[in-house]
């Protein structure tokens, strides 16, 4: 399970962080499942650019680094909650799909804070086992 983990956090991390980048310079002919990004507000870019590249960052440094590693199930869950706000985003305009991916995303991301946080958490670099 805790390899697992590190691949969906390391996963998540590298694709939140190039679509949070990806709010801040839209390319030209993106995908009809990604037209939506030509839709958004200037500062809705900038929100969501800011959060899913703090996200993304907070789900891999913190483990990996082991300082502060309770950070990466808050990371976790809030991405969950920027993923079922981008799905309110998407219902009123139709895009099925990407409600479902959205919500799916979410679903993902919160089984990984669980993870992170309950079952498998990752010790913090100054913990000391006695076992």
């Amino acid at each position: 399970m805790n390899r697992l983990a590190w691949v969906v956090q390391v996963g998540l991390g590298i694709y939140f962080v190039a679509i949070g980048v990806m709010h801040f310079a839209v390319p030209e002919g993106l995908p009809d499942q990604m037209s939506w990004m030509y839709d958004l507000p200037t500062w809705l870019h900038v929100a969501s650019g800011v959060a899913e590249i703090l996200g993304g960052l907070g789900l891999v440094l913190p483990a990996a680094t082991r300082i502060r590693p309770q950070l990466t199930p808050m990371a976790a869950a809030g991405l969950a909650i920027v993923m079922v706000l981008a799905a309110l985003w998407h219902v009123p305009r139709g895009e099925v799909s990407n409600v479902v991916f959205t919500l799916v995303m979410a679903g993902v991301l919160l089984w990984l804070a669980r993870v992170r946080w309950r079952t498998h958490p990752i010790a913090p670099r100054d913990h000391v086992d006695v076992g």
